[in-house]
């Protein structure tokens, strides 16, 4: 199984509260995520102990360029966040180097696996 890990704060409280089933992420990773995958979603600094929030599983996952990226990706990604500019500064700190708007992403789609 597959961890897709988050690093800020204010994601692990978007996931606890179910407000977010989308996440961008920098590069084409599709063939790390691929689609009907399960994995557990984890909240935690790089290279520390990690919390697991719940097992979802990766319903899509496509690759675009950050000018294609959709309002509809955006505000589930994360609501705070409105425009593609927004996005780049936010990934320019996370990932600590230059993005560019036609630096491809790859905007992965999850659903929560509820037990039944």
């Amino acid at each position: 199984m597959f961890a897709l890990n988050f690093l800020s704060p204010h994601n692990e409280k978007l996931l606890m509260n179910r407000q977010k089933n989308v996440t961008i992420r920098l590069g084409d990773i599709r063939d790390t995520y691929p689609e009907n995958s399960v994995v557990w979603l984890t909240v935690g600094k790089k290279n520390s102990g990690k919390r697991r929030i719940y097992t979802a599983i990766i319903d899509k996952a496509i690759t675009k360029k950050f000018s294609e990226l959709t309002t509809q990706d955006l505000s589930q990604q994360n609501p705070d966040i409105k425009t593609v500019e927004e996005l780049i500064n936010f990934f320019e700190i996370i990932y600590e180097k230059t993005i560019h708007i036609e630096d491809t992403v790859t905007v992965i789609y999850f659903s929560e696996i509820i037990k039944g």
